[in-house]
């Protein structure tokens, strides 16, 4: 426990700790140096933690319970895990002070440990202060040049810009796509093709353009990911297939909606006014009133165009004269709007013309078919009946020769017959094989399938697996360069040729150790061993001689004295033997309480009580005190 003690106290005069130099074990600590020594480490370990602790007990009693309190309140918020209280502080012993300090030097920092036994000359401070610039730094992320300024700028707050963002278009370039692409989609984007920074309205939305880009096409491949391996899988179809199926798909929906969107929905009712417009027209128009009009590019009419046309020539003569042009203006929009309902009138009635005909058409469609239908079924009936006349030809030429046709008709019979027992029988040779083959094509089919779920079960997991081996390489990875740098950052001038040889020193006297316990033993159940067989031996020959001495002592006097003597001396030995063994036991008894005499002599057990009714007196004392103070006021 010395060199435990040492490395302590070494650790605790690094940290600032004002131990002296007659210290030298945890015996000799006081609960004043206890108190600071824990604070200070702690106000290294956390400051926000220590820096409410004071690094001294106050003289009140009240107090000192308080700030024992909150010293062990911080200490368990640290992690402590054993018994810990204001007695700790105030009346502490040997082992429960050794394992606190223990605990709150592993938790210290390594380079505020290590701080004290660098060389402090001027080369190593500027060696220090240029490594601690370039960590900084590192640690630093990376910041685009046109993202600088506003970090140089003397004003931290300075000129910010809103986050404006413009769809970009970029040049894509692939190892499949590159032989691919055409030559005039190479020479649009090597001349024509503006760069990213041109392309935007304001040179400060380049970067929030890139940014929502790079954004855009990371959460494209983060959901094609996904859906591959939720659904894509499943399908077992190469990505290619997949996302031609897909695209396949997807416009047959839009050419589906866009067709029942322009077909028109027309009323059959008698009397009822058509509709002069079309789903197609109405989704059209929905999209004229979100979008505004002048981003969209219609078709124009030639009524349009001439009303353009006019409009221009318009804004050209009231440049020129703006009298009369406002009177032509005015004019003018009222023959427009005349013609423009006249155009009306004649598109709606168009438009019901259009409609009746389209009724007409499909009314002639369904009487055509109808009239398809019923030709379809006379000439079936036609063909029935002249089927039925050749029949009937054919039995009435057989009439005169009767019994030669029927005969002839019996053998036609039985020879149809006999090849349909053949046929059958050729059929039954061949189904058997067939069937057994389906069979076992069936089988292998199931076979296939249970052994393709399989795969695709283990293709799954081991991509979860391959998901849970990455993340684990990206934390292996980062914990190895945390400890890189950690090992550069240690002092590389610091012996630990000591400490490794305190340790080999204290291993070997704990093997010594360990073999003179061995032996011990050894020697013991030797010595248990040798105790067993002569008692034993004793017992069988006190046994062999009282039966020898009690057979002669019927005859002679003599021989019955030596045998009481023989039986007292017997007795005697017993008594002997017993009287060693609890003087054993009494001396094992002793040294157990002489180290436990030992151990709380090292607790400090009769001075922490001395301690604690000083403590109660002045308590006391401080309660008759204010209580004076309260009766006075």
């Amino acid at each position: 426990m010395d060199e435990v003690d040492k490395i302590l106290i070494h650790a605790l005069r690094q940290v600032g700790t004002d131990v002296s130099d007659d210290i030298e074990s945890m015996k000799q600590f006081s609960s004043e140096l206890i108190v600071e020594a824990v604070v200070r480490c702690i106000r290294v370990i956390d400051p926000a933690l220590g820096s409410t602790l004071p690094t001294s007990l106050p003289p009140g009693m009240s107090a000192r319970f308080r700030v024992g309190m909150s010293l062990a309140q911080a200490c368990q918020d640290l992690g402590y895990k054993g018994e810990i209280g204001y007695q700790t502080f105030l009346y502490s012993n040997e082992p429960e002070i050794r394992s606190l300090l223990m605990f709150v030097v592993e938790k210290l920092p390594r380079e505020s440990a290590e701080a004290s036994d660098q060389p402090t000359g001027k080369s190593v401070v500027l060696q220090r202060a240029i490594a601690a610039v370039i960590r900084a730094q590192m640690s630093r992320p990376w910041i685009p040049t046109a993202c600088r300024q506003l970090l140089l700028s003397d004003n931290s707050l300075g000129p910010l810009q809103s986050f404006h963002v413009k769809p970009l278009s970029l040049p894509y370039c692939s190892k499949d796509s590159a032989k691919k692409q055409l030559k005039e989609v190479k020479e649009y984007q090597r001349d024509i093709l503006l760069p990213v920074t041109a392309q935007t309205s304001h040179h400060a939305s380049a970067v929030a353009s890139i940014l929502e880009q790079h954004m855009s096409e990371l959460s494209g491949t983060v959901e094609w990911e996904n859906e591959w391996k939720s659904q894509g899988l499943l399908s077992r179809l190469t990505p290619q297939e997949y996302k031609a199926r897909k695209r396949s798909r997807l416009h047959k929906r839009i050419e589906e909606q866009l067709r029942s969107a322009a077909l028109p929905c027309t009323e059959n009712t008698i009397g009822a006014p058509p509709r002069s417009s079309s789903d197609l027209s109405e989704l059209l128009q929905s999209f004229r009133s979100i979008n505004p009009s002048d981003h969209i590019l219609t078709k124009g009419t030639h009524f349009t165009h001439t009303q353009k046309f006019t409009f221009t020539q318009e804004e050209a003569a009231v440049l020129s004269s703006v009298s009369s042009g406002r009177q032509s203006e005015s004019e003018q929009q009222v023959h427009q709007q005349q013609e423009v309902e006249t155009l009306q009138q004649q598109f709606q009635q168009l438009i019901q013309d259009v409609d009746q005909l389209r009724e007409e058409m499909k009314h002639m469609s369904v009487t055509n078919t109808q009239v398809l239908d019923e030709l379809k079924q006379k000439e079936l009936n036609i063909s029935e009946k002249e089927e039925k006349l050749q029949m009937k030809k054919k039995t009435i030429n057989l009439l005169p020769d009767a019994e030669n046709s029927v005969a002839k008709l019996q053998a036609l019979v039985e020879a149809s017959a006999k090849r349909v027992v053949n046929l059958a029988s050729q059929w039954e040779k061949h189904r058997a094989p067939l069937i057994d083959k389906h069979r076992t094509l069936k089988e292998i089919c199931s076979k296939q399938d249970l052994e393709s779920s399989r795969k695709l079960s283990e293709i799954k997991s081991l991509h979860d697996k391959i998901c849970i081996t990455t993340g684990e390489a990206k934390k292996k990875e980062e914990t190895y360069k945390q400890l890189v740098t950690e090992l550069e950052n240690l002092p590389q001038d610091v012996s630990r040729l000591a400490y490794t040889q305190r340790i080999l020193e204290i291993v070997n006297n704990i093997k010594k150790q360990k073999e003179e316990i061995t032996k011990i033993l050894s020697d013991t159940k030797e010595l248990q061993k040798e105790i067993n067989s002569l008692t034993g031996k004793l017992d069988r020959t006190f046994a062999v001689t009282d039966e020898l001495v009690f057979k002669d002592a019927k005859r002679d006097e003599s021989i019955r004295k030596s045998y009481k003597y023989l039986a007292a001396l017997h007795e005697n030995c017993s008594q002997l033997i017993q009287t060693i063994e609890d003087t054993g036991t009494i001396l094992r008894e002793i040294r157990d309480l002489e180290e436990q005499i030992e151990a709380e002599n090292g607790n400090k057990t009769v001075a922490n009580l001395e301690k604690i009714l000083e403590d109660y007196k002045a308590i006391r004392q401080e309660n008759s005190a204010l209580a004076a103070k309260v009766r006075d006021s």
